[in-house]
């Protein structure tokens, strides 16, 4: 009965693992941002095993380097990389000077030959340098133990990181344990997750990346047709930005309420990049204009001319009044005013359309 009670216990919380194995697996596909993705990679993983910190490494796009993306200890309270910006740390080497694989580093050998490895006491390892695990120790006062390490791997089988557990915890006593067997396979399986949803997120901020530079090369090429509006473009999508920002940053007034998202300042970004895209078809003589008035030829002469032709209907008027000795001295005033002003008006009209474009 008693053996029985047992294995029931034991598939219960066999259980309950891959049903938390699960709802990490849709908790990590659900997360947008690479630097808080990074972030909940180790997150999960040290709380699944209750270890007391973690590193996740990176592979270089040369694949020659492993680079510190997220470090996290507990007990130290450490917390390094992701949002919290970039670990300056010298990247962990695949290759020796000589040319040799570096075995002797335990996140290279695994990023090389994507084995998992668990140790139970790097103070005791044969086969891997850890002169520099126990130099921090040294320095920090911290006792490094037990250690796990499992490679990231893609839908590609490719291996695009490693990351490194060290000193589970007994979550009765507090005290460093060994990973279990059972721990080791459940992570595998959580690093695989992990690479993959990595790989999609990075698949997609590549996609976007490739849409705003065509989108760009498109809005440059707009502005290229004329060189008395070049750049108008670019300093409508940079003003629009910052009008978004200021009102994502006030507390009081008419937008203390509003409040744009990151994808929908996204889409006003991208908006604002393509609100000129129609002049794609417009002809060139439409767009290149040196002056707002400018088309085939310049319509400020129109103005003039329009101009020109009111005050013919003033003067007239007034020559036959002169001639009749009707002329008083209110209605030159008056001419006078009118001509004057017509002359101011055109005048506006003529240092308006020399105004550079915006």
């Amino acid at each position: 009965m008693k053996q029985k009670s047992k294995k029931k216990s034991g598939y219960l919380a066999h259980h309950d693992q891959i049903k938390h194995l699960v709802q990490i697996g849709v908790a990590l596909s659900g997360e947008k941002n690479i630097n808080r993705l990074l972030e909940r990679i180790v997150d999960e993983a040290r709380e699944f095993t209750n270890a007391d910190a973690a590193t996740l490494y990176i592979m270089s796009d040369d694949e020659a380097e492993l680079h510190f993306a997220i470090v996290r200890n507990i007990s130290l309270d450490v917390r390094m990389g992701g949002t919290g910006g970039k670990i300056t740390w010298p990247p962990v080497k695949l290759i020796n000077a000589d040319g040799t694989p570096n075995h002797a580093n335990v996140s290279a050998y695994v990023a090389i030959s994507g084995e998992a490895v668990n140790i139970d006491d790097v103070y005791d390892a044969k086969g891997f340098n850890f002169e520099g695990t126990k130099k921090f120790d040294k320095s920090t006062g911290y006792r490094s133990k037990s250690m796990l390490v499992v490679p990231l791997r893609n839908y590609e089988n490719d291996i695009i990181g490693v990351l490194q557990l060290l000193n589970a915890l007994d979550p009765a006593t507090g005290k460093v344990i060994n990973f279990s067997p059972e721990y080791q396979e459940m992570i595998l399986s959580l690093a695989s997750q992990a690479a993959v949803t990595l790989s999609n997120s990075r698949l997609i901020h590549e996609l976007e990346n490739l849409l705003e530079a065509f989108v760009k090369t498109i809005a440059t090429t707009i502005d290229e047709k004329s060189p008395y509006t070049g750049g108008h473009i670019r300093r409508v999508a940079e003003l629009t930005m910052s009008i978004a920002d200021k009102i994502n940053e006030t507390q009081q007034g008419p937008f203390a309420a509003v409040k744009f998202s990151n994808d929908q300042l996204q889409e006003l970004h991208m908006a604002a990049w393509l609100h000129d895209v129609g002049k794609i078809t417009t002809p060139e003589h439409v767009v290149d204009k040196a002056t707002k008035l400018q088309a085939v030829h310049d319509r400020i002469h129109d103005v003039k001319t329009r101009m020109e032709l009111i005050k013919k209907d003033y003067l007239p008027t007034t020559q036959s009044e002169i001639n009749k000795d009707k002329q008083t001295e209110e209605t030159t005033l008056m001419v006078d005013a009118e001509v004057k002003a017509l002359e101011a008006e055109y005048q506006f009209c003529w240092k308006l359309i020399k105004v550079g474009n915006f």
